[in-house]
């Protein structure tokens, strides 16, 4: 080798071209609404979640008092919800029956979803819009066990009439809903529709019951919602929320709240 070629270093390697791309399309993808939460969390802390955590805590609550003896009855009385019940009832019970978490499931699971999915939500959207868009996906899913009774186990979208008497709680419905708004409030479209298409999947491939039906039933009211707020504001305004509800410049890409003021209302 020549003395040239000896003392010549070869730089680095150039980048795959993939993962430019792959960064990118995450920024584009995620950034507007990572930037929202990142900025309120810095400004403020736990004080930006104040209705998640304290829907963490009525969860715990309902949790330990349905786990005793004396408790468990009180819970079912005030938050528990099945189809064969009087519609008013349900009605009454629905709200509630949200932090009510299944009694055949973990209940770290039901406190996840909400400390992440209703913490990115009240931060995003507002707590008014979280409020309204969980109970309406609960509702959904209420309304939908006795439509899918009376349509019967004849459909692909009804329900066996053993359903009836199948108790009726838990997060996930408003969980999933609430992805799917703040999602298509961020215009964040592949994971709106990533969420909506794993819905399916569970209802075909995993979990074809009268869980699995209600989060699709879910993700089709919040949908419906989000084409009339669509309709409503043609212009499509969406992204970081400015205080009192406005919406930063630039759409999804407008620049991230300011410190101090990304706490919702």
């Amino acid at each position: 080798m020549s003395s040239a070629g000896a003392g010549r270093r070869e730089g680095p390697a150039p980048a795959r071209g993939g993962a430019p791309v792959l960064r990118r399309a995450a920024r584009a993808e995620w950034g507007p609404l990572l930037r929202t939460v990142r900025t309120a969390l810095a400004a403020s802390r736990l004080r930006a979640i104040p209705v998640t955590l304290t829907a963490v805590a009525l969860t715990l609550v309902f949790h330990f008092v349905q786990n005793q003896a004396w408790g468990y009855r009180i819970v079912q009385d005030i938050g528990s919800v099945q189809a064969d019940e009087h519609l008013w009832l349900a009605l009454l019970r629905t709200p509630l029956s949200l932090f009510v978490p299944a009694l055949d499931l973990p209940v770290w699971g039901a406190l996840v979803q909400i400390l992440v999915v209703f913490g990115i939500t009240e931060i995003c959207v507002g707590r008014r819009h979280l409020l309204a868009v969980a109970y309406l996906a609960t509702l959904a899913g209420t309304m939908y066990a006795r439509i899918g009774i009376w349509i019967g186990p004849v459909s692909p979208i009804g329900l066996p009439d053993s359903d009836k008497y199948v108790t009726d709680t838990g997060p996930s419905a408003a969980v999933v809903g609430l992805a799917v708004f703040v999602c298509w409030r961020y215009r964040a479209w592949f994971t709106c529709a990533a969420v909506a298409v794993a819905m399916l999947v569970e209802v075909v491939s995993i979990k074809n019951n009268l869980a699995g039906k209600e989060h699709v039933a879910a993700v089709l009211a919040v949908l419906v919602l989000c084409g009339l707020c669509e309709l409503r504001r043609p212009g499509g305004a969406v992204g970081p929320r400015r205080p009192g509800g406005a919406v930063g410049p630039g759409g999804p890409g407008g620049a991230p709240p300011v410190s101090g003021s990304a706490h919702p209302r």
